[in-house]
């Protein structure tokens, strides 16, 4: 098997822990619904494995899974053109993850910054899943060859993770270009969506205040106000994005402007460059609650069907089997293992 016999195959998933923000759809969701329609397979999946890492109530857990789900299908990712799945109900990924455990090296493991990060100085104490994820991280993508990964840049180390462990994998077992160098694909101008309090912290679940943040189940009426009390600078928007490099509020409220607008950062400074948070502010809210309103109204009609929600998930966890399963045994054969492909 050579590259070239690759499937062009998108994977991706979301963690479903704290809720979905603002940050997952425009680093990823919205990327997610705009490559369905083009030349790829897509595949996408909420990674409940990579949940536990972390201890996580079992009823929060489930509640998590099924809305990141309904997030996903909300925002326009269309169950019978994408597969989409929770990770648990394909146990192949956790096979995969335990030959990939055997093939990346502990010293690949200590390298990873998001490790490092969440561990802090209790890194004794952290579940050896929380250190070992990127093996499985790896193994999601690469159990359905996936040739592109949508990511955001923080996951970009993580897919060079991947690409080492099958370039490692390959050679190992001489098995030529048996799993694929996947890409990332790290794109669009808000990418990496900031906290509305502090625009040097990254948007995140678990801030301390709600208003740092725009979940996906808000409402309009507080989509609105979070957005007209977002924090700015006292002076009004430059001339040019180079006025944005020192203004980290601003240069945050720009970016999201243009990626809820499928603009640029420079035509919204083309439009508003001068103009005072005055006008900005409540042009940027009326925005959000047009683009992210009906999504939250959509997700909330899911959530009070559950059974729908988990019905659509089995069956894109039977689709991904069809594609994960062969692949899997192959790996097992070329490893040496005796299965029903041996």
């Amino acid at each position: 098997m050579t590259a070239a016999t690759h499937t062009p195959r998108v994977f991706s998933g979301i963690k479903p822990s704290g809720g979905l923000t603002l940050g997952n759809y425009l680093g990823a969701i919205k990327r997610f619904v705009d490559m369905q329609g083009q030349d790829y397979e897509t595949i996408y999946c909420v990674v409940d494995l990579h949940a536990i890492t972390v201890w996580q109530d079992p009823a929060e857990l489930k509640h998590a899974t099924r809305e990141v789900a309904a997030g996903f299908i909300a925002s326009g990712i269309d169950p019978s053109k994408s597969i989409l799945f929770n990770q648990a109900s394909v146990p192949q990924h956790a096979e995969l993850g335990w030959i990939f455990n055997c093939v990346a090296r502990v010293g690949w493991m200590n390298r990873m910054t998001q490790f490092k990060d969440k561990a802090g100085k209790n890194a004794e104490k952290v579940s050896l899943g929380l250190y070992a994820y990127p093996s499985l991280m790896a193994a999601d993508i690469l159990l359905y060859h996936a040739t592109h990964v949508p990511v955001g840049e923080d996951q970009k180390q993580h897919v060079e993770l991947t690409r080492d462990i099958a370039s490692k994998f390959n050679k190992d077992f001489k098995a030529e270009d048996f799993f694929p160098m996947c890409e990332p694909i790290i794109e669009g101008p808000a990418t990496r969506v900031m906290n509305l309090r502090d625009g040097s912290k990254k948007m995140s679940k678990s801030g301390e205040s709600d208003m740092e943040r725009i979940n996906m189940t808000d409402n309009a009426e507080t989509i609105a106000k979070k957005f007209k009390k977002a924090k700015t600078d006292p002076e009004p928007l430059p001339e040019s994005l180079d006025g944005l490099s020192e203004r980290p509020e601003a240069r945050n409220l720009v970016n999201i402007y243009a990626a809820l607008s499928e603009t640029s950062s420079e035509a919204v400074i083309a439009e508003f460059g001068g103009e005072g948070w005055g006008k900005f502010k409540p042009a940027l809210a009326d925005l959000a609650v047009e683009k992210l309103a009906p999504i939250s109204t959509e997700m909330k009609r899911l959530m009070d069907d559950p059974a729908e929600i988990d019905r659509l998930l089995l069956k894109g966890s039977d689709r991904a089997k069809e594609i994960a399963e062969p692949i899997l045994q192959k790996t097992y054969d070329i490893v040496g293992m005796i299965g029903p492909a041996a």
